[in-house]
């Protein structure tokens, strides 16, 4: 009996041998299989998102979400690599230990209707950040809310195109978005670029007139296209014809990933991330979304959350790291780093962005 049950473990032991002599073998096939086989379902989830109740892609997302945590505690939120300083850095202006810089993507009517509540609170605690808004999306940008916003100290900045998820589709479907984009580019004053869901490829947004792309991030898995840069600074994404832009990714976690899907009821992830990338003396860039923030006393719906924890976050940076942070628009950074040595930048050949965990040459 135990000579039976021993060549059973034996041959056990050769067939899971086998089978993982065949993944290794194969890995290469495994991999591009599955990632054609996610793109076919992402670009299946955003054709049959707009039939799909809001309520239904919430709680999609948040058992997805909560279910992706359990796997990522290594790399989220902070991922320990992407605290590398680039070489010969020599640090951020005023000799502050790092950049703090707030951006807002507007993604609806009702995001559109809360912008200037949002800049007066941020006003009122001396911060200034930029606003992101959809050239052709669900709503109409009026030209006197864009105006109000400059003449105040804040930012326009360019948010995808129509926010459909379709804007990658092809290179074709980008080059066609990419000469209305940089229409409102221009007609906007506008520098920046955020593209819709954070998708991103680094080499086509060369096609768009900007000085800065804010499409990427240093760690998120909880994006569509979870393929980090690896890097809590900006870095600098050329091609071989000498042309270039500024990357900034976002470092803090969103506040839609924070608040709505993975349903925190504080912002300490905020708070000790931030605290983190000064110890490295990186950038703290936020994207906080109006759509999502509560003003009042009412009670916020399933996919808001209360102002309170914004405002108690900037508040607690102005009043405890006042003279450790530098605080700019992202044209800032922008033209920080364009005056500064490309060389001293962690660098993105273009050609290489679409690899996902792209390696930054430093």
């Amino acid at each position: 009996m135990r000579s039976r049950l021993g060549l059973k473990r034996r041959g056990d032991d050769n067939e899971m041998r086998m089978i993982l002599a065949f993944l290794r073998g194969r890995w290469l096939s495994i991999s591009l299989i599955s990632g054609f086989v996610w793109i076919v379902a992402l670009r299946l989830y955003y054709w049959i998102k707009p039939s799909l109740p809001a309520l239904i892609r919430l709680s999609i997302r948040r058992w997805w979400a909560l279910r992706k945590r359990t796997t990522c505690a290594g790399q989220w939120p902070i991922l320990e690599c992407a605290g590398a300083a680039p070489n010969d850095w020599t640090g951020w202006p005023k000799d502050r230990q790092f950049a703090f810089v707030l951006t807002h993507d507007v993604e609806s009517q009702r995001g559109l209707d809360r912008v200037r509540q949002l800049a007066e609170l941020e006003m009122s605690l001396g911060f200034r950040s930029s606003f992101n808004f959809i050239p052709e999306g669900p709503y109409q940008v009026p030209s006197g809310l864009r105006d109000w916003l400059v003449e105040n100290g804040f930012e326009v900045g360019v948010h995808d195109f129509r926010h459909d998820g379709k804007l990658y589709n092809s290179r074709e479907s980008f080059r066609a978005g990419a000469i209305h984009i940089n229409r409102y580019l221009e007609q906007w004053g506008a520098v920046g670029f955020r593209s819709g869901f954070m998708f991103h490829s680094l080499e086509w947004i060369e096609e768009l007139n900007v000085e800065y792309d804010a499409s990427t991030f240093d760690t998120d898995p909880f994006e569509p296209q979870p393929d980090g840069v690896k890097t809590i600074f900006p870095f600098w994404v050329g091609s071989r014809e000498g042309k270039g832009y500024v990357g900034r990714p976002y470092t803090l976690v969103q506040d839609s990933t924070l608040f709505v899907i993975l349903q925190e009821t504080s912002n300490d992830i905020w708070k000790q991330k931030l605290q983190w990338i000064e110890s490295h003396g990186g950038m703290a860039l936020l994207n906080v979304h109006p759509d999502y923030v509560a003003f009042g006393n009412a009670r916020p719906a399933q996919d808001e959350f209360a102002v309170h924890y914004y405002a108690e976050f900037l508040s607690w940076v102005k009043e405890t790291r006042s003279n450790h942070y530098w605080h700019t628009l992202p044209r800032g950074v922008a033209d920080f780093c364009r005056k500064w040595s490309h060389r001293a930048l962690p660098l993105i050949l273009a050609a290489q962005a679409n690899a996902p965990g792209v390696l930054l040459e430093r």
